[in-house]
Parts: C-alpha cells; sequence; structure tokens
C-alpha cells in the first residue's frame, strides 16, 4: 500500500481524490500496489463530504507523516506551493502537479532535486489537461529531434474564438458567456491575454530543447483584438483564427511566440473546436503528428495527475530521467523569422502605395467592408513592421501560420 497526500482540495484536487477513490482496482493492478489518499491539506472545512476527516489545515502534519510516499500538488500558484514541493521532493516524496506556473518557473530546479533523491517530479497535467502529451515528449520521441510544436493550449479563448466565428458574436458578449459557463475567470487576463499558453509553450520547449526556456522571453499576444469583421475573411480565405502557442528549431536555434494566427482549413488544427486543446508536433523522423482532447476541466486533468502518481508508484525509489537543464535557452528575435502576414488597412491608402510598401500582395475581399484587406508574400517580421510603420493605418495585423 502506497499512502498519498493531496495539497489542495479544489477542483482538480477533489478531481484526483475522487478519480483514486473511484478506479482503486484498476489503479492498483496499474501501480501494482493499492493508493490510498492519507491527508488532503486546505485552509477550508469541508462539512458533510466523504473526505472531510482526511483534511488538514498544516503542512507540517503531511512533512512529519513518515507513512505518506507521495504528494500530489494541486493547489495553484507558487507561494506556498513551491516551498511545500520542494520540502516533499527533500524527503524523498515523489510529486505529480498540475502547476503550470510552478513548471514554468521551477520545472528545471524540481527535477534537479528529485534527481538527488531518487524520487521523481512529474507534470503530465500542467500542459494539455487530460491530453498525454508531456510522457510521449519525454519518452516515446525522444529518438527525434524536434523541430515544431504548435498548439492550441488555451481552451477558454478556443471556445471564445469558434463562438465568434460561427456566431458573429462580439468579444465582450463572448466573454460574458465563457464567464458565465465557467470557462473563463472574473479576471480573464491569463487566458485573453495569452500568459497561460505562454507559460504552457514554455514548458513543452524547455523539455524538447533541455534547457530552461522563461516565459517572460516569449513575444505574447493575446485575442482581445479580434472582431467579428476579422473572422469575415477569414472564412473568405477558407482559414480559422486560433490562439496558436509556437516554438520551432530552425537552423539549430529556437523561436517561440504566442499570438492569434490564421490557420487554413487542410491544417488539423483548423478543426479543432470549442474547449478543446490539441497539439502539432513535427519531428525530423516521426514526421507530424497531433494530440487532441479536453485540455483543462476536474476529470480530464485529475485523470493525468493520478497517471503521473501511477508512474511515480510503479518507480518507487527511483529516478526516471527528464533533462532539464538550469542552463537558459537564449531565444532568437523574431525580426528575422520569415512568415506571411494578413492586413486590414483603411480604404484613404492606395494600392500602388500598398505594393510599393510591401511588394506584391494578394488582395482578399469580405462583403459589406470597405478597406483594403491582403496576405503578403513571405517576409521577415522585421520588414513587414518596418513597411506597416512607414504606411501607417494599418486596422489589423494577423499572422498567417505556416511551417517552420
Amino acid at each position: 500500500m502506497i499512502n498519498v497526500a493531496v495539497l489542495g482540495y479544489g477542483t482538480i484536487g477533489a478531481g484526483v481524490v475522487r478519480v483514486l477513490q473511484t478506479n482503486v482496482e484498476s489503479i492498483a493492478r496499474n501501480a501494482g500496489q493499492t493508493l490510498v489518499v492519507k491527508r488532503i491539506l486546505d485552509l477550508r472545512e469541508f462539512p458533510g463530504d466523504p473526505n472531510a476527516d482526511l483534511v488538514v489545515h498544516d503542512y507540517n502534519i503531511i512533512k512529519e507523516d513518515e507513512d505518506i510516499q507521495i504528494v500530489v500538488e494541486c493547489m495553484g500558484g507558487l507561494n506556498p506551493a513551491y516551498p511545500f514541493v520542494k520540502t516533499a521532493l527533500e524527503q524523498g516524496r515523489s510529486v505529480a502537479t498540475s502547476n503550470k506556473e510552478l513548471v514554468a518557473k521551477y520545472g528545471a530546479e524540481l527535477i534537479a532535486i528529485a534527481r538527488e533523491n531518487n524520487c521523481n517530479f512529474l507534470f503530465e497535467a500542467s500542459v494539455g489537461g487530460g491530453i498525454p502529451l508531456i510522457r510521449p515528449l519525454t519518452t516515446c520521441l525522444t529518438a527525434d529531434v524536434i523541430e515544431e510544436i504548435t498548439g492550441i493550449l488555451n481552451g477558454t479563448t478556443n471556445y471564445m474564438l469558434t463562438k465568434m466565428s460561427e456566431e458573429g458574436l462580439p468579444f465582450d458578449d463572448v466573454l460574458k458567456e465563457a464567464q458565465e459557463k465557467g470557462y473563463a475567470e472574473l479576471h480573464p487576463e491569463a487566458d485573453v491575454e495569452g500568459y497561460d499558453a505562454c507559460r504552457k509553450i514554455a514548458i513543452l520547449t524547455s523539455l524538447v530543447s533541455g534547457y530552461q526556456v522563461d516565459f517572460e522571453d516569449i513575444h505574447t499576444e493575446g485575442i482581445t483584438g479580434i472582431t467579428a469583421e476579422d473572422f469575415l475573411y477569414a472564412r473568405a480565405m477558407r482559414s480559422a483564427i486560433k490562439l496558436l502557442a509556437k516554438s520551432w528549431k530552425k537552423g539549430g536555434k529556437y523561436y517561440a511566440m504566442v499570438a492569434p494566427m490564421l490557420i487554413e482549413h487542410d491544417h488539423p488544427l483548423y478543426s479543432v473546436r470549442d474547449v478543446f486543446n490539441a497539439v502539432f508536433v513535427h519531428g525530423n523522423m516521426v514526421d507530424d503528428i497531433m494530440f487532441y482532447g479536453k485540455g483543462a476541466g476536474e476529470l480530464p486533468t485529475a485523470s493525468a495527475v493520478v497517471s503521473d502518481v501511477i508512474e511515480s508508484a510503479r518507480a518507487m525509489g527511483t529516478n526516471r530521467r527528464i533533462f532539464w537543464s538550469p542552463e537558459k535557452l537564449v531565444l532568437q528575435s523574431l525580426r528575422k523569422c520569415e512568415g506571411r502576414f494578413f492586413v486590414r488597412m483603411e480604404k484613404t491608402v492606395s494600392r500602388e502605395a500598398i505594393e510599393e510598401a510591401f511588394g506584391p500582395v494578394d488582395y482578399v475581399v469580405a462583403e459589406g467592408l470597405d478597406e483594403h484587406a491582403f496576405a503578403t508574400r513571405t517576409m521577415t517580421e522585421g520588414d513587414f513592421h518596418r513597411a506597416a510603420a512607414g504606411l501607417g493605418h494599418v486596422i489589423r495585423m494577423i499572422r498567417i501560420y505556416q511551417k517552420y
């Protein structure tokens, strides 16, 4: 029997307990031993809850309980999650977490501490919720050089963009509806400004490169500027607008960004709708593969967390190697990166001036809109921004996705 402590009894923590207690027999078969929830840490009381007698309010009770072998962290944030997790690993207890903020900031350090103490720090649920992604990248695909990762990594924004596209609703109305359904927080900046997706692509890039990628270094744009008019043009171009988190390796150097992009109808990410997530991966040997599923929610995320608990039980007393050095990876400037750009521009600018600034372009027409809209040919980000600044009158620019 292996005793487990769960830190945080909110949505995900409660889901973890539910999975462990509901699927106890199948989990025992897969883990090789029965897994039992012994302690639950939370500041609140839970009168009437069937696990109320397991709840403690002081982490020291868990710290000093020598029978606890695996710790699950579902508190979120950095404090006190970071010191609690660090302490558990230093005690030789494996930790499973869904906390993307913790992993993005301290992943390399916590992996190293786990290695030193013959235990494991596992974080399958930190990216993609219930989608198996971290373990395939760190085991199944280790024979490949991963040259591109592009993901729809935030279910809230994908739901909002789907509603805007299919129903023609404005951003504010869709955000309100998402909040009413529980998809978006009262303060939704982490989702709609792209910060959530940014932390996730930082984790994935750290894993495939083997070095620390600081999320603060990743160029990040959200969806707050996207309008119903943008979707009219997207439809005319047989494309969809998605918030994509993307990193790629070119010439031995890494690039990364988070931004709304137009993606054409024949790409597998085009049809990913509503709250679903998907991650497209290109390896130099395996070629193109995609992971798809529910990227959030109580039970999908809890299922991924418990898969790490089972892995920890199987590897009890040993360390499963994950290469993630604390040495910082310097991301390359996007200014020299080549791409294509969709541009909406005021009608006061002539086509001659547009073509003089951007070179040959492909014009796009949307019914009822009196403006210039066009897709550039391939050019660098730096050249695009210089041309746009010189000409002015740009209403919107959206990058056009292309493989790097």
